[in-house]
């Protein structure tokens, strides 16, 4: 009553009565919430007279008016919205226009009805008429709740990640990822998106790997909400999710972090089922190397994330963490949240986690202190060096060429055996790193222990000479690297023709002084000769070719009393079924078989 007398006391009667929201101003404490509510909706049928201006503005001004004053005593706010978003494309005034959407503005400013508001503009056709679409842009919400607002709107993207992934995905999803869309664009939140950065950014990304090959009828739409509407094929949960997160990266002023998705075609891997981390790997890497600053938040808000979820929750998470860890702050983590949760994925079922697992190792054992809890991993990741996925092996070798100086005699042996296996394989990058592994192990045996590896160390001879004239260049010039590192270890002196790159058909007589040298030097100590028949059986024709000549070379320095015991038909059948090359038959010396 007291405010009741102090306006009459302001205004004249005459004023009083030509101001309706005057009235509603005062007598709007004495409804009670289902009286406000039918004002409300009273007042609101007063925006579909479009004969008289004056109606919707004064309808306007009265509906603002009472929202403001009313505070949180509506309780019919869902029936509200409706009718408000139903008005909002017959409104052609600006003012009212701007009034209506002030009306939205402070009831989802309110933390009684956010969810309630949000909720109910989300259950609305995507991508959103032009009319929704001004109202989430132009959002008129005072600093402190702004936060807050986007936090709940994001919240109600975050949970549908918690559903199983074989299940449709609900449609809160993509309505809430085109909702962020439109709120970055129209940025009346920016402190909020800047505040939240960390949580948008890897939300949306989440949402492109969720969205990955799906179709609307792949999501639950409800049941009529797109009566009378055609969905346009063009319209997929992943469009709105990569231009939710493109819009997200402008808007908080990662311009240049944008310009290399642009520039190596990030947005398009990131869309790939097959490549979809090499997106996120980098993005993550643009975002360390442009803001470091934001890389370190994001980086410790995945500390507790990488658990929860779905699998394509936890992969997407895991693949932008993993690249984080090349920060210097990583060294900081504690080791359950680093080192730990690496060796947890080592022995993951899903191989993506144990790339993943050996990608985090190779940054983090670049820190001196952390070396010692990596070394403990050592029988993971030599497991690992027999892995399928030439991705897991190659980075196991990276990772064991850092610790092989570290390596104890047993272990450094076993590895030895294990790497011998790979020379030869038929992925050309593998071959060539385990013998550069190989030749590492060889230069870490103590002098001590010289011994106990001198037989792997001739065993190899064959293969590296053999593979020195592989037809990849850096298969062959790794061979002959290795080769090298051996003969030292044995002090030997290699002949230069071994250097020689030419292939030995080409230079018999080069490959002769080679075969001499290493006939002479094997003697009583390896059998050359069964060990390079086993070569021509290769895939590769360079490798068979070389064995064959390099047999028929041989029998000059085998011991005759040998052959005439054994025979020599283990030799022209081991080298004539495993050959088809007639000119590479008859490089086999007949008069040495013969003699």
């Amino acid at each position: 009553m007291k405010k009741c007398q102090e306006l009459l006391e302001l205004y004249s009667i005459k004023q009083f009565y030509s101001c309706p929201f005057k009235i509603a101003q005062i007598f709007e404490a004495f409804l009670n919430s289902n009286e406000l509510f039918q004002f409300v909706m009273t007042t609101l049928d007063g925006l579909e007279n479009l004969k008289h201006p004056c109606t919707q503005k004064s309808a306007g001004e009265l509906l603002i008016t009472m929202v403001k004053n009313a505070e949180s005593r509506f309780e019919k706010v869902p029936e509200i919205m409706g009718v408000i978003c139903a008005r909002l494309s017959i409104i052609s005034q600006p003012r009212v226009r701007r009034q209506i959407i002030n009306t939205v503005s402070l009831f989802i400013s309110r933390p009684k009805y956010t969810d309630i508001v949000i909720g109910h503009l989300l259950c609305h056709p995507v991508p959103y008429d032009r009319h929704l679409a001004e109202l989430w842009r132009t959002l008129e919400v005072e600093l402190p709740s702004t936060t807050w607002i986007l936090w709940r709107l994001l919240r109600k993207l975050q949970k549908c990640h918690n559903e199983p992934t074989h299940e449709k995905m609900a449609y809160v999803a993509v309505a809430a990822t085109d909702a962020l869309y439109e709120v970055f664009v129209g940025n009346r939140l920016q402190a909020a998106t800047f505040r939240l950065f960390p949580q948008l950014l890897m939300t949306l990304l989440i949402q492109i790997h969720h969205s990955i090959g799906l179709t609307m009828s792949d999501v639950a739409v409800p049941s009529g909400l797109y009566t009378g509407q055609e969905m346009s094929s063009e319209v997929t949960p992943l469009c709105f999710a990569i231009q939710a997160t493109k819009s997200l990266l402008l808007r908080t002023l990662c311009w240049q972090e944008f310009n290399i998705m642009e520039k190596n075609k990030g947005w398009t891997l990131l869309e790939g089922k097959e490549c979809h981390l090499q997106g996120v790997s980098l993005l993550a890497n643009a975002l360390l190397e442009r803001n470091h600053l934001l890389a370190q938040k994001v980086m410790y808000l995945l500390v507790p994330l990488l658990n929860r979820g779905n699998d394509k929750h936890k992969l997407t998470s895991a693949g932008f963490f993993v690249e984080l860890l090349q920060s210097p702050v990583a060294r900081r983590l504690p080791s359950i949240y680093s080192i730990v949760r690496l060796k947890d994925w080592l022995h993951h079922g899903n191989r993506v986690f144990k790339f993943l697992a050996l990608r985090g190792l190779r940054y983090l054992i670049k820190h001196q202190d952390m070396r010692e809890d990596i070394r403990s991993l050592l029988p993971c990741i030599l497991d690992l060096l027999c892995e399928t996925d030439e991705k897991i092996v190659l980075l196991a070798i990276q990772i064991l060429l850092q610790l092989v100086g570290t390596m104890d005699f047993t272990t450094l042996t076993a590895m030895m055996k294990t790497l011998f296996t790979l020379f030869g394989d038929v992925r050309s990058d593998v071959h060539r790193l385990s013998m550069t592994l190989f030749g590492a192990s060889i230069k870490s045996v103590k002098y001590t222990d010289k011994k106990g590896v001198e037989n792997q160390v001739l065993d190899s001879l064959v293969p590296l000479l053999l593979y020195s004239q592989d037809e990849n260049d850096a298969v062959a010039e790794e061979s002959r690297q290795v080769l090298t590192i051996c003969a030292q270890f044995l002090k030997w002196k290699l002949p230069q023709e071994v250097y020689c790159k030419d292939p030995w058909y080409i230079s018999p007589s080069e490959a002769g002084t080679v075969c001499k040298f290493f006939g002479k030097k094997c003697q009583g100590k390896v059998n050359l000769l069964a060990q390079t028949l086993m070569f021509s059986k290769n895939a590769k024709l360079p490798i068979r070719r070389a064995a064959v000549l390099f047999v028929g070379l041989l029998l000059k320095y085998v011991d005759c009393s040998e052959l005439r015991t054994k025979g020599t038909d283990w030799i022209e059948n081991g080298v004539a079924n495993s050959m088809q090359s007639v000119t590479a038959r008859e490089s086999l010396p007949k008069r040495g078989l013969h003699s």
